[in-house]
């Protein structure tokens, strides 16, 4: 699934201070540093290589894909230090900042293109609606933040961001577990380019009618700094597994397909459990502030039921009712910090009742931040966060009486329509 957005923020800021730190050393001191780093990228460039060859010829044995297809793909593939230091975790002394997180994705600029591209795309939005349950609103939020509708899609080979961060990610302490995550997106990179190239998985006797150069396009394609590609911003995992053909041209591109872009969105929330007229959090009432600030745990699980926090005075009552927009009672919400640092240093936060769906953003990209911004930026698009659900039968029974009172057969039964989404 996509990468998380928030920690592009953090470490471009820890770039800038680390570039204002730095000193002038001595002449000597220079060459001597020099000669080390040298060294280094050295040592660093030879594991790469064959960590890389190593890789290949596992994808070659165990999917049957020719060697030299491989080779030829991977010919020119190299590090890109810079990625090395973008996935660094902010400093210890960084203070996280949802104000500002919010200000640089719910702003005139993405709004106004978030508008454009809900007209441009009205009736296929609507009709992916109909056909997944996902709000237009929440997929135009979602790729709006992620590249601003195609504007901001990455300027690396996608080959070279995972086999740098598959082999030569920075010393930090998840880094054996970050190195086999990318290490599994290159070898789903790899399968999801042999596919687009004409192979066929498994791939026995299928050398022949594949095109080099499609698979080399394929491997060569732009990316994030993480590997994330085109308008949604998916990995190759995702791409494999929930990327769809929305305008029906017998194949995906959601670098240059909106519609594609918009049904592997939709797609992916109706398949990660987005519930059809949900809302996706609620804000804490101010009078259950301090019972709210005891339940966040930062866990992203479902624990308190809506019951629970309306009657500690975290919701209201209206929350917990589904003809007035709000929730079933027994349903289950966790309580979302997100902090800021206050105008005289002090720590700051405030607080949400996240929901089943707003756990699914939290799918598609693992951030707090993120899932409430994509709330808002639907919400600022017109999306009402709120229960869509049928009027209770005797509610509507009641509305529709006929004007005649005349007494209905009991023979006939009917029930209310009900309202799809």
């Amino acid at each position: 699934m996509p990468p998380n957005s928030h920690l592009r923020i953090y470490s471009l800021l820890l770039l800038l201070a680390l570039g204002a730190c730095s000193s002038t050393p001595t002449q000597q001191s220079n060459s001597q540093q020099n000669i080390v780093i040298q060294a280094d990228d050295a040592n660093t460039e030879a594991r790469y290589s064959q960590s890389l060859n190593a890789l290949l010829n596992q994808v070659s044995q165990t999917q049957e894909i020719p060697i030299q297809t491989l080779e030829m793909g991977f010919l020119d593939a190299k590090t890109i230090p810079s990625i090395r230091k973008l996935v660094l975790p902010p400093s210890g002394t960084f203070k996280k900042n949802w104000l500002a997180y919010r200000k640089r994705f719910i702003e005139p600029v993405r709004l106004k293109a978030g508008r454009a591209f809900l007209e441009e795309n009205q009736a296929f939005l609507g009709q992916v609606e109909q056909n997944y349950g996902v709000p237009a609103e929440v997929i135009a939020a979602i790729i709006g933040i992620e590249t601003i509708y195609g504007r901001q899609t990455g300027n690396f080979r996608v080959k070279d961001v995972l086999s740098t961060l598959a082999f030569s990610y920075p010393d930090t302490p998840n880094k054996p577990a970050r190195e086999q995550l990318f290490k599994d997106q290159l070898q789903e990179l790899i399968l999801l380019c042999w596919t687009e190239a004409g192979g066929q998985l498994p791939a026995k006797n299928s050398a022949q009618g594949i095109s080099q150069g499609r698979f080399n396009s394929c491997l060569n394609q732009n990316s994030s700094y993480a590997g994330a590609i085109g308008l949604p911003q998916f990995m190759p995992s995702s791409i494999r597994s929930f990327a769809v053909d929305g305008d029906g041209d017998g194949r995906i591109d959601l670098k240059q397909s909106p519609k594609d872009a918009i049904a592997s969105v939709a797609n992916f929330m109706k398949k990660h459990g987005w519930q059809t007229g949900m809302p996706i959090s609620f804000p804490v009432q101010e009078s259950g502030l301090n019972a709210a600030k005891e339940l966040a745990d930062g866990e992203p699980q479902l624990k308190h039921t809506v019951a629970e926090l309306i009657q500690k005075g975290i919701l209201s009552p209206q929350q917990g009712d589904l003809q007035r927009g709000g929730v079933e009672p027994q349903s289950k919400g966790l309580i979302i910090d997100l902090p800021y640092p206050g105008k005289d240093g002090s720590d700051q936060a405030q607080y949400f009742v996240g929901l089943n769906n707003f756990l699914t953003i939290v799918q598609y990209n693992r951030s707090y931040f993120y899932a409430q911004s994509v709330a808002e930026f639907a919400e600022a698009l017109g999306y009402k966060n709120q229960s869509a659900v049928p009027a209770e039968p005797s509610q509507k029974t009641s509305s529709s009486k006929d004007a005649s009172d005349k007494p209905k057969s009991k023979n006939k039964k009917s029930s209310p329509k009900k309202k799809s989404k």
